[in-house]
């Protein structure tokens, strides 16, 4: 309410406004004195969340298919070594068995090269000739499990070198989608000046502990389904999870998640905003100790991100993206959108 409105005012009318008008100076001063937004409000900005839709559909695009091809490509690495121990130990058998095998056939033939009825007559009794006939029955079994050995372990050993075959295949063709997805991520973040950008990265930054995964190492889908504790919102419970371990590990200044307006993550509930000042998200480009925090943050999430399952972030004119690593990136505008006054944070 402004003075000069009061002083039109005359009689009991003045006399109610003047009253307000102190109760509203005593109780809210900023409302009256300030006209910018509280200092904790979430960074604004249309580069706030990684620019427009389409690089962010391209990032994460680039991202996840990095994420998953590399994930494929270490799962079938395993079965690789897997099976060339197994085709090992099988051509050990297969050697061994060979051997067993020709020895029996030997002594069969040893054993067997009288008729049973020259045997017989040989023999000094029938139940001796009954005797030797009860061991050539005993030789040609225990010849016919060998051989039923042999045969099993080299068809094993044929359809083990046929696997090992195929993933070595599969591995050239995830190492080439991984590059290709390194090539998209490139060619997106070209557009916002994306050149190599080094930093952000320490051996010292605390190791987070993992969120679950699933059996074959792969993320689990999830939805913005658990309350976010930064606003009335939801978030997903591996954000929620990158946000406690940052909290657990004193990066606790202020933090903003789930946004109901607008595209990208936010959301989802799958990104967090970091502020880099003490006092919220002044539109300030940080400095000093600030600045200092928010390279602490970002190198938190950069040496954690396959323990976590992050997307991408980005603070201070640079995005960091599995495969990629850290790239130049030029919001445009104002330290909201070009991410000086805070760390954003995307999962997948």
């Amino acid at each position: 309410m402004r003075t000069t409105a009061i002083a039109r005012l005359h009689g009991p009318r003045r006399i109610t406004a003047l009253l307000v008008a102190a109760v509203l100076l005593a109780v809210t001063p900023t409302l009256l004195i300030s006209p910018t937004a509280p200092a904790f409000a979430a960074p604004s900005g249309p580069g706030n969340e990684g620019g427009t839709k389409k690089l962010r559909d391209a990032l994460e695009d680039a991202a996840k298919g990095h994420v998953e091809a590399t994930n494929k490509l270490e799962n079938s690495k395993k079965r690789q070594k897997q099976l060339g121990e197994r085709l090992k130990q099988l051509e050990t058998d297969i050697s061994t068995l060979t051997v067993e095998v020709g020895a029996i056939a030997a002594e069969s033939y040893r054993q067997g090269r009288l008729s049973p009825v020259s045997a017989l007559l040989s023999s000094a009794s029938p139940e001796a000739f009954l005797e030797r006939a009860g061991r050539l029955d005993m030789i040609a079994q225990r010849n016919d499990k060998q051989l039923r050995r042999l045969t099993d372990a080299l068809d094993e050993a044929t359809r083990a070198k046929l696997a090992l075959d195929a993933e070595i295949k599969e591995q050239k063709r995830q190492v080439e989608i991984i590059a290709k997805k390194k090539r998209d991520a490139e060619r997106a973040l070209a557009a916002v000046g994306g050149g190599a950008a080094g930093g952000l990265v320490s051996a010292n930054s605390p190791l987070a502990k993992a969120a679950p995964k699933n059996s074959d190492g792969s993320w689990p889908r999830e939805s913005c389904n658990v309350d976010d504790p930064t606003t009335s919102g939801c978030i997903t419970p591996r954000t929620l999870h990158a946000l406690n371990q940052a909290k657990a590990n004193d990066y606790r200044r202020h933090v903003s998640c789930f946004r109901s307006g607008g595209s990208g993550e936010h959301p989802k509930g799958r990104a967090c905003d970091f502020s880099a000042a003490a006092g919220g998200f002044a539109n300030e480009h940080a400095t000093g100790g600030d600045r200092s925090y928010g390279d602490a943050v970002a190198a938190f999430y950069v040496k954690n991100a396959g323990r976590l399952g992050v997307m991408y972030v980005i603070w201070y004119r640079k995005i960091w993206m599995p495969g990629t690593g850290w790239r130049a990136y030029n919001g445009g505008g104002d330290p909201a959108s070009e991410h000086t006054n805070h760390v954003h944070l995307s999962m997948l």
